[in-house]
């Protein structure tokens, strides 16, 4: 009988709706049995069928049937629950941005590895099946040696409020997004040793809302004459926009997200989770067919369960968080101090990754 992985979550909010939707309708070999949140495990355990529901995660972890346990809550909290997890003994896939600092990137993957769970960085757009066929083609020769990647993810705003907060998130659309585009040009390219970062950002619109930058553009040079070029906005209205280039020397290739799988909508009410958050989708927008699986989240669910099941190898670890970590502090010193950042980089060390951009 094939095991059922049994997977408990923290946080009751956006991405944790995402996941429990994933993995039920998904997800053969999987489970959600838990929940933790202060506040809304009961009604979002309730909503969702699933048995049991904590307002503090580390009661959750006592559960003995537990295999794995998703973070998605805010970025300041992922080290210490992780740390907690991987005592207990359980698999982590944590959401993006890995955490807040180098320091505590550190402490998490050296917490996974004396406890010999997995620890998996999620980066969903590596599962995107339209992202995925972009690097399929790379692989086939479709398009020869790749020497340019292109990423850029735009939209008005994040899902959750507590991300306009520097203090809880670390940073602004660099961090809440310009992480996506920066490791699936880093996988699509190989993973290659990075030579330089340059970067460029302010904020624009949103200033009685955040400290954080609204709009940011990044060039990332690499080893072996490959370059990423990155935009992600917070000031980009009319939903979400989600797309990449990649240029090859026998040929270019170019995948856009949304257009070609979603309905162009006109709402003046909004609809989905953005009426509920931050009414993003309101005006013209584009509706995705079966947004879930588009953006890839019931594969990377699924290759988790057969990492924690022993049948795959990871593709995302933390290490590559790190690495995705170490690239944006790169792009905000880059911005804040306007100059090239050159590696290897000896990183300062700071609160969080936007005091390189906002103290400069």
């Amino acid at each position: 009988m094939t095991k059922t992985v049994k997977i408990g979550m923290i946080g009751a909010g956006f991405v944790s709706d995402v996941h429990a939707y994933a993995i039920k309708h998904f997800v053969p070999n999987a489970e959600v049995v838990a929940v933790a949140s202060p506040q809304r495990a009961p009604q979002f355990a309730k909503e969702r069928g699933i048995p049991n529901a904590f307002s503090d995660y580390r009661e959750m972890l006592k559960l003995k049937e537990l295999d794995a346990i998703t973070i998605a809550i805010p970025n300041y909290l992922h080290c210490q629950a992780a740390v907690d997890i991987a005592k207990a003994g359980k698999h982590i896939i944590c959401e993006k941005p890995l955490c807040k600092t180098l320091e505590e990137a550190d402490i998490m993957i050296e917490a996974a590895r004396q406890a010999g769970v997995l620890l998996m960085y999620a980066e969903e757009l590596l599962f995107a099946p339209k992202y995925v066929r972009a690097k399929q083609l790379i692989a086939e020769g479709a398009i020869g040696e790749p020497f340019l990647a292109k990423q850029s993810e735009e939209h008005p705003g994040p899902h959750m409020p507590w991300f306009w907060d520097v203090n809880l998130s670390g940073g602004g659309v660099m961090l809440d997004m310009g992480c996506h585009s920066i490791e699936y040009t880093r996988w699509v390219l190989g993973k290659p040793k990075v030579k330089s970062v340059t970067a460029f950002m302010g904020t624009f619109v949103h200033q009685g809302r955040t400290k954080g930058e609204d709009h940011s553009y990044a060039i990332i040079e690499y080893e072996g004459g490959k370059i990423a070029m990155i935009e992600n906005s917070w000031a980009k209205g009319g939903g979400v926009d989600d797309r990449c280039e990649i240029y090859g020397k026998k040929g270019h290739t170019r995948a856009d997200l949304l257009r070609g799988s979603s309905l162009l909508t006109y709402s003046e009410a909004g609809y989905g989770y953005a009426v509920e958050k931050a009414g993003e989708t309101k005006g013209y927008t584009f509706t995705m067919f079966e947004e879930t699986w588009n953006y890839g989240f019931p594969q990377e669910m699924q290759h988790f369960v057969n990492c924690a099941l022993g049948t795959e190898q990871l593709i995302e670890s933390g290490q590559d968080g790190r690495a995705v970590l170490e690239i944006m502090y790169a792009a905000y010193q880059s911005a804040g101090e306007g100059r090239r950042i050159d590696f290897p980089y000896h990183a300062p060390k700071v609160d969080k990754p936007i005091d390189l951009w906002l103290k400069s």
